[in-house]
């Protein structure tokens, strides 16, 4: 089977790097599947997104992200975040208190939406709902 060199990297450490079959991620267009063999392309990543990737030795797994960018050629795609979480390290209850408050409001309303966006994309990406 097909397998391209995929690696998430964030301002503060590289994440996770190995070999994958297949990579999804939301970019400021849309969702994008990757395979190995992809066109080109590099895309600005959502502000508070999901990324799943299927490495060649192992089961699926998903990592928060927010903001960066997405690289792709034909035998890699590199993940370069402003910031990303691993699903495994996502405190489920701190991301629900982050959800609420975030969610009540406050005096700057873009700021909330954001933090709520953020909140929401740690939930689904630990396997969660964000709807409660």
């Amino acid at each position: 089977m097909a397998e391209m060199e995929v690696a998430i990297v964030g301002v503060e450490k590289r994440l996770w790097a190995g070999q994958a079959n297949f990579v999804s991620a939301r970019t400021v267009e849309g969702d994008i599947g990757l395979l190995p063999g992809h066109e080109p392309v590099i895309a600005a990543l959502d502000e508070a997104g999901v990324v799943r990737i299927d490495p060649t030795d192992g089961e699926s797994f998903h990592a928060a992200v927010f903001g960066g960018f997405l690289s792709v050629t034909a035998e890699s795609v590199t993940i370069l975040a402003e910031v990303a979480e691993m699903a495994s390290e996502i405190d489920v209850a701190a991301a629900r208190d982050e959800q609420q408050r975030a969610e009540g409001g406050g005096d700057d309303v873009d700021d909330a939406a954001a933090a709520a966006n953020r909140a929401r994309a740690r939930l689904r990406a630990a396997g969660e709902s964000p709807d409660r």
